[in-house]
């Protein structure tokens, strides 16, 4: 079962991104297959993340402050996977299937939130 991917554009790394991608990476505590255990199916986390990226980009964001491609073992598998900050994280839960429970009570909390702040 092949969870998700990012691939990013391949060039040769300066000493500097290498160690930007190594701090970039140790603040995503997050992994794109952790939403297997909420329910979501592999195909849907990679829409969302796909979603998610494309996004990101839109933004501006520095994509490879938010999404870092990694493997994961999964049930005895190797898988590509994605790392993801808290950002990235919320940014897939928002592009995920609504009717999934996880993803329907993360998007009420978040406007829950909002209104209260304004």
């Amino acid at each position: 079962m092949q969870v998700i991917a990012y691939t990013g554009i391949s060039e040769k790394p300066s000493g500097i991104d290498e160690f930007l991608d190594a701090f970039f990476i140790r603040q995503m505590n997050y992994l794109a297959s952790d939403l297997l255990q909420e329910g979501l199916w592999p195909e849907e986390i990679a829409s969302a993340l796909a979603r998610a990226i494309r996004i990101s980009e839109a933004a501006n964001l520095d994509v490879r402050r938010h999404f870092a491609p990694v493997y994961t073992q999964i049930n005895q598998q190797i898988m590509k996977d994605c790392r993801l900050s808290r950002l990235a994280y919320g940014l897939v839960l928002l592009n995920a299937r609504p009717d999934r429970p996880v993803v329907a009570q993360w998007q009420l909390k978040l406007l829950r939130q909002f209104f209260e702040a304004s």
